[in-house]
């Protein structure tokens, strides 16, 4: 393994360590020669999944670009990036266990959506708004609707009663306040009342 500080090919192994669920092999190496220490990951090399984009273009599954895409909807959710990482290794063992090797973006949005359903309310929003491409209120209502239909996973940090019974105030762009509140409506969703 080639030292990234000085080049020299020759390096000893200080510390191996099983990481991402045994999917990997975290080194901890010494160079021999300027004793610069570095980490390096043995992994098991997949057959590439082509992923099929919204405008037809085809690219290999990149693991950090959804990895990338995951930390952003789950900033400031105290998600710890051992479980960000764990999800996406998830996500990548079903890709991987399919016996088609093509999959749309858009499946890998809704399989990233079922698993971030159990992890947190907030990110789910957040990551749904950018892949859905939502433009506007009534996207974020609907999606928020959608959400409250499953059967409560998680409870809210602050309380004891379920989502399904806390109105959540959304500001529209002329600050009136619209609740969504639960209807009598024949489809038992929710339904946004203004304020």
């Amino acid at each position: 393994m080639q030292c990234p500080s000085c080049q020299h090919t020759d390096s000893r192994v200080l510390e191996s360590r099983s990481t991402e669920s045994g999917q990997s092999i975290r080194r901890r190496r010494e160079c021999l020669e300027c004793k610069h220490r570095f980490t390096t990951y043995e992994r098991i090399e997949f057959v590439p999944v082509t992923v099929i984009k919204r405008d037809h273009q085809r690219e290999s599954f990149d693991r950090s670009k959804l990895l990338r895409g995951i930390v952003r909807a789950c900033e400031k959710t105290g998600i710890s990036p051992g479980r960000l990482e764990t999800l996406v290794d998830e996500i990548e063992a079903e890709l991987q266990q399919r016996l088609v090797r093509e999959v749309t973006s858009n499946e890998i949005g809704e399989l990233v959506l079922q698993h971030m359903r159990s992890l947190s309310e907030v990110a789910y929003v957040r990551f749904a708004s950018v892949y859905r491409q939502f433009q506007g209120i009534r996207d974020f209502v609907e999606t928020l609707n959608h959400l409250q239909s499953y059967p409560a996973i998680m409870e809210p940090p602050d309380s004891s009663q379920p989502l399904s019974s806390t109105p959540l105030p959304l500001l529209l762009e002329n600050n009136s306040e619209v609740r969504i509140e639960e209807s009598e409506s024949i489809s038992g969703g929710l339904s946004p009342t203004p304020h």
